[in-house]
């Protein structure tokens, strides 16, 4: 695969210059056929490399536009292979000529991810660095994007290495000792290794943790929007999302089905789930929808449980026995809707009512936007994340967790080894199946599987 030059729109569609990028041994080469430049004379072959230069895309001896290429000589490259970028206007027509041209010269388009796969192939950085790269370009927050670029800085990657190389030090020595098994010799010291294998526990255990913050900061913080039909859950919904996502209707029971979305609100990405309401109902498929409304409390870290301000405490008595047990354990508001529609004495009597409850609630009005702002602030102290620098290391993918929780698991067996004075090559395979989880993240040990699953899920040009 190596062996082809690829290439690449590697720009969005409707910018005003576009970029096409081109990697292989032969990237230079085939540029150059299509390629002349304004003033020097000069092939690109025999430019400079790390410069840019001035000059037009021919189509035989048709001007196709005006660019500027970049040219990277291997190594010192993206992806570790001779590479060219060339800018061009962001033309539609003008991008699809220049590929057409380049493909017609020996190129091959590239594959989703193929440029950062190579890059990887190539050693330019390990697997955690590579899908690193993916998180960087579907950042939406400031937490999202703190955190990619430690990755893709190798925070995470040198965290790993310490710990494997603390391991292989250790193993080898428990194996030198089955060489010398008749002499009855050790060379490894079971209360360092007994020291190592404790801290390693430790470092694993915070980074497997960390997932739990990783996962929230990387694909929002889940909040349920529930309560009675007609309560004005959508309302609020499309309020939050700032766009028309779900139905609004006086009509009883119009949400049916969970409607989810994300949003990012002061830094914090949460996806919000507006849920069908809940009430008696002999209706098969709405009676479905308040089913997965359950399921929806179950699985959010926070529950908005919107009221209608003129039947409050009514609604509050008859739901109470039923939700609030499910909200055990995450973050409960009581979201008062309608308040415009609140006479000042009912108002009173309503303030009066909640403050005695202890519960924590906002009266609002989503129609009106009546303290809606103070409502997103709520939501932001409900999230509880910390605050992210860019060299703090957090877990936010799932295989690196399936992964550092096989390692957690493997390093536990060597600590109850070493407790019941195992024999070392029992040991040893313990401590090497631990080493194999850690290099399985950073990419020494990796199948072709598990590569095509990763870089399926880049965008093409990257």
């Amino acid at each position: 695969m190596n062996n082809d030059t690829i290439c690449a729109i590697a720009t969005a569609q409707g910018g005003a210059i576009g970029v096409i990028r081109v990697s292989g041994k032969q990237s230079i080469a085939i540029t150059d056929s299509i390629f002349r430049p304004v003033k020097t004379g000069k092939t690109l072959k025999s430019t400079k490399p790390y410069t840019l230069t001035f000059g037009h895309i021919y189509d035989k001896e048709e001007l196709v536009d005006e660019v500027m290429v970049s040219l990277f000589c291997s190594p010192h490259s993206y992806t570790g292979e001779d590479s060219t970028e060339i800018s061009c206007h962001g033309s539609p027509y003008i991008l699809q000529k220049v590929m057409q041209l380049l493909l017609q010269q020996g190129c091959r388009m590239a594959q989703p991810g193929e440029f950062t796969q190579r890059a990887f192939l190539n050693g330019k950085m390990d697997l955690s660095q590579a899908e690193a790269v993916a998180d960087l370009i579907a950042s939406t927050s400031v937490a999202t994007h703190r955190l990619a670029v430690s990755q893709m800085r190798g925070g995470f990657s040198r965290e790993l290495t310490e710990l494997r190389s603390q391991l292989l030090h250790f193993t080898a020595l428990v194996e030198l000792e089955l060489d010398f098994s008749e002499e009855d010799v050790e060379f490894a010291d079971r209360s360092q290794l007994h020291t190592l294998a404790s801290h390693i526990e430790t470092v694993i255990s915070r980074l497997a943790n960390s997932f739990s913050v990783g996962n929230v900061i990387k694909n929002g913080v889940p909040v349920a929007i529930i309560g009675e039909t007609n309560a004005g859950k959508s309302t609020l919904l499309n309020l939050l999302l700032n766009e028309e996502k779900a139905i609004v209707s006086d009509i009883h029971g119009t949400t049916r089905d969970v409607i989810e979305d994300t949003v990012n609100i002061g830094g914090v990405t949460f996806r919000f789930i507006d849920t069908a309401g809940i009430r008696e109902t002999t209706d098969a498929i709405e009676t479905l929808g308040i089913e997965r409304t359950f399921q929806k409390i179950d699985q959010a870290e926070i529950i908005l449980w919107v009221i209608d301000a003129v039947d409050a405490q009514k609604q509050l008595e008859s739901l109470s026995a039923k939700i609030l047990p499910l909200t055990k354990g995450k973050q409960l508001l009581l979201v008062i809707n309608k308040k415009d529609l609140l006479t000042e004495e009912a108002y009173t009597t309503l303030s009066s009512s909640l403050a005695e409850s202890g519960n924590h609630y906002i009266l609002i009005s989503a129609k009106q936007h009546i303290h809606t702002t103070e409502l997103q602030q709520k939501l932001v102290e409900a999230a509880h994340l910390p605050n992210i620098a860019q060299s703090d290391v957090i877990v936010t993918n799932v295989r690196h967790y399936e992964a550092l929780t096989q390692a957690l698991e493997s390093i536990h067996r060597v600590q109850q080894g070493l407790g019941m004075n195992i024999s070392g090559d029992f040991l040893s395979q313990d401590i090497r199946e631990c080493i194999f989880f850690l290099n399985s993240i950073v990419g020494e040990v990796t199948t072709d599987q598990v590569l095509g699953e990763i870089f399926e899920g880049f965008c093409i040009g990257k």
